[in-house]
């Protein structure tokens, strides 16, 4: 059975930092790019940050420089470390390979 399980939303004030978890279990997960993907209520889905088998990552324009993607292939894990959050962060967050998807974390940013 593919799961993949998200964890470490909360909320926060402006400015504040998050780190998002991702554990997967039952897919090679090693021979996959990952991704992390965010969607606040009445907007499209968006493409956050990707991280392929090798590391190499990419993000979108309104987070770089401020999150991190990472990846533990032996432990089955990717994390989003989220600094300077600001209220347009505020969304449910999830990772996927783009064929199976978490059930999501949410992110609140307010003060």
């Amino acid at each position: 059975q593919v799961r993949l399980v998200e964890s470490g939303g909360g909320s926060v004030q402006p400015g504040g930092s998050l780190r998002l978890s991702c554990i997967a279990s039952g897919i090679r997960y090693g021979a996959n790019t990952m991704a992390w993907y965010r969607q606040d209520p009445g907007k499209e889905r968006e493409l956050v940050a990707s991280i392929t088998r090798s590391g190499e990552s990419m993000y979108s324009d309104s987070v770089k420089d401020r999150f991190t993607i990472s990846r533990d292939t032996a432990e089955s894990t990717i994390w989003l470390e989220m600094n300077n959050l600001k209220p347009e962060d505020t969304a449910m967050y999830y990772c996927t390979n783009w064929i199976y998807w978490g059930q999501g974390t949410q992110v609140t940013v307010s003060s």
